[in-house]
């Protein structure tokens, strides 16, 4: 390729950030780092511009902004710093911006990842929450402004890899049958449900085969994490919740697979690095070196595979239960989900209340359509405000030990 493709990472910092950072590294004549964004992390973002040098970077807090604009003025760095939300939805629609990475975490990444589908780009997707709180909303405008959507999640770019590149938008037509969205089980997959009431959120971040972030980690550990992704892959892909299978994979060198109606099964294989589904959807449709070591099959021995415990893990069976009640259901849970994990992560909620309070906010917030984004926005609020609720008497009767840890 003789002209630069011009990339504007959402969530730079985060895991996935760093991780499309590094692969972008390795080809300085291919790719040019328009922007960067971040939450809070202003040491790590000020490292990331003195590499790679965008033309922008964005802070979600005045603070940070200016003080990073001091630091980059004394580099002597032309780097335009912004601040705020609504600098993310200007800089993912600019003109020369080809490919932008939506790689921030929750709900917090939807405007801008919309945004940029809005503008017709080719998105990167590693936020799922995009999906999962406004999926049809989304799809829709992916179709209306003739965005590219390129999934990044192992799982997901996984299934896009081995279905049939001419026919990915009609699976029945494909002849494909089914889904299965492979997990590794997180930490605790082996605990018995009454040893995860005293988990703590340090074991809870140390997952056995991936490096990520807190809340994913988190949510691995709960499994709502594929929970989402269950929901991710409805939307991605056209197909039923019916149609789409969990199996437990503690190796993670499946990432997933799909089921033909004639019996054979595709898998893509791979250890357990998100620099390769980042190069396969930065260079796609070319492949690209990752820097991923290969995979030694004689090494690993055995693959495992077993059925996920649903009693254990109940995140898995609340978010087949959004998805099947459909409307503003998978946006309720989500919320919920984020409220639940911040607070486990503050100490405020015992683990294994997670599913318990994501349980009540489904049954006492009312399910509505949703029609625009701010539909959206107004039942994430709801779910928030009664999962608040549920936490604050929780914390009244925290004399008990029961809710609050």
């Amino acid at each position: 390729m003789n002209q630069q493709q011009n990339i504007v990472v959402l969530g730079s910092t985060g895991s996935v950030g760093v991780n499309t950072l590094d692969v972008v590294a390795r080809y300085p004549e291919r790719f040019h780092i328009v922007a960067l964004t971040a939450n809070r992390r202003t040491d790590r973002l000020f490292e990331q511009c003195v590499r790679f040098r965008p033309e922008y970077a964005v802070l979600n807090n005045t603070e940070g902004a200016e003080l990073l604009t001091r630091r980059l003025r004394e580099a002597k760095l032309e780097t335009r710093i912004l601040c705020g939300d609504s600098a993310l939805e200007t800089l993912v629609a600019l003109p020369h911006v080809d490919t932008v990475m939506a790689a921030i975490v929750g709900i917090a990444g939807l405007r801008a990842t919309y945004a940029a589908v809005c503008s017709g780009k080719q998105v990167l997707l590693a936020n799922k929450e995009a999906l999962v709180t406004a999926g049809g909303i989304f799809m829709d405008a992916v179709r209306k402004h003739q965005a590219t959507l390129i999934p990044i999640d192992s799982e997901h770019n996984a299934i896009f890899q081995v279905l049939p590149m001419n026919n990915r938008s009609d699976l029945a037509a494909a002849g494909v049958r089914r889904i299965l969205l492979t997990a590794s089980g997180g930490p605790f997959r082996t605990l018995d449900r009454a040893q995860l009431v005293d988990v703590t959120p340090e074991q809870a971040c140390a997952h056995p085969n991936w490096e990520m972030g807190r809340k994913i980690s988190v949510d691995s550990a709960t499994m709502m994490n594929k929970g989402l992704e269950i929901i991710e892959a409805s939307w991605l892909f056209g197909v039923p919740e019916s149609s789409i299978d969990v199996v437990i994979h503690p190796e993670s060198v499946i990432h997933s697979m799909v089921e033909y109606i004639d019996g054979s099964v595709l898998a893509q294989l791979g250890n357990p690095d998100m620099r390769t589904p980042i190069a396969f959807a930065l260079g796609y449709p070319q492949r690209i070196e990752a820097g991923v070591e290969s995979l030694d099959l004689t090494k690993i021995g055995t693959l495992n595979f077993i059925a996920p415990d649903i009693k254990r893990f109940p995140c898995l069976s609340l978010a087949r239960q959004a998805l099947r009640a459909g409307k503003s259901a998978p946006t309720l849970l989500n919320a919920a989900n984020e409220v639940a994990v911040e607070a486990f992560l503050a100490r405020e909620l015992n683990f294994s209340l997670i599913p318990e309070l994501i349980e009540h906010v489904l049954a006492a917030v009312a399910i509505e359509s949703l029609q625009v984004l701010e539909d959206v926005f107004r039942a994430d609020r709801a779910a928030r405000e009664c999962a608040q609720m549920w936490l604050e008497c929780g914390r009244i009767s925290s004399k008990t030990h029961v809710l609050v840890g």
